[in-house]
């Protein structure tokens, strides 16, 4: 299936023949401390920057209704994100993925964003819209 917004990502998720997971991974952009001139200057532009993953969830795809709803629940967190990754856990015949699974994959998930090695996460930015990164 090809996905071309968050609600495909939904949709796709809920039609699996076996449970999923959504994984989320919130994240800003900074500046490092050495950055040159011009650097600065495209950060200023919003261009570039470090990215640096803020809070992560799992939820139940049937229970996210929207994009909004995410946005509604992270807000609860007080951090200003300027983008959200998404990833897929798949179950087995059994049911969901167990908790340690899931976990552990959000963690990876939070370790691959802080390498920079994001190409096999979907990203969107605050209205939703999927952006690419990298």
């Amino acid at each position: 299936m090809n996905i071309q917004n968050f609600e495909d990502l939904l949709q796709a998720a809920r039609t699996q023949p076996v449970k999923q997971r959504l994984l989320f991974v919130f994240v800003d952009a900074e500046l490092p401390d050495d950055a040159s001139a011009a650097q600065r200057a495209d950060f200023e532009a919003g261009q570039g920057g470090a990215l640096v993953p803020l809070m992560c969830v799992d939820k139940d795809p049937h229970d996210l209704t929207s994009f909004g709803s995410l946005v509604q629940e992270a807000a609860q967190f007080g951090h200003a994100w300027r983008f959200v990754f998404a990833g897929a856990l798949s179950g087995s015949a059994k049911g969901a993925p167990n908790p340690e699974i899931v976990e552990t994959s959000l963690q990876a998930m939070v370790e691959s964003i802080k390498r920079g090695e994001m190409s096999r996460y979907l990203a969107f930015d605050r209205q939703g819209s999927p952006v690419v990164l990298g």
